[in-house]
């Protein structure tokens, strides 16, 4: 069983889904296939297919929530320091072709969101910058092509 790390809030955030699927969505899809079925012949009724089909993708989720929540290796972040680049670091780069400041911070895979600057530590760019300092320059490929960023800050918050 191999374990992931994973941010207090991004764990927070899958045992908030688990929750929900358990014991809101699960009743409310019980509840529909009931009054699907109610509805006579299952054969061709939609409502009642419809409703099975979620249940089916509800309980896989939920299976699949409950082994990441066992799996999860949670780091509290606020409690790191350093100046080394590593899991949970909120990293300020120039991209030294057009001097833009970008910002990300390097979490676990289930809490990945590059639009909101929160990168995966599987992602190519966390690759790179684990293990840097400030003032490292680093190489990032992206499906972009490659680009070139100066570390300029790394804090843990």
């Amino acid at each position: 069983m191999e374990r992931f790390p994973i941010t207090v809030a991004g764990h927070a955030a899958l045992e908030a889904e688990f929750r929900r699927l358990q014991q809101v969505e699960r009743p409310r899809i019980v509840q529909a296939i009931s009054e699907a079925r109610s509805h006579g012949d299952l054969s061709e009724n939609a409502e009642y297919h419809s409703a099975k089909e979620a249940q089916s993708h509800n309980e896989g989720r939920i299976v699949e929530l409950e082994d990441m929540l066992q799996r999860a290796e949670v780091i509290d972040v606020s409690k790191l320091s350093g100046a080394t680049i590593k899991f949970g670091a909120t990293v300020t780069l120039i991209d030294e072709d057009t001097e833009a400041e970008k910002m990300f911070q390097i979490v676990g895979e289930s809490e990945a969101d590059v639009k909101s600057g929160r990168v995966s530590i599987t992602s190519p760019t966390a690759r790179a910058l684990i293990g840097k300092k400030v003032g490292d320059s680093v190489e990032v490929n992206t499906p972009g092509g490659g680009k070139r960023y100066e570390i300029v800050k790394v804090d843990y918050k």
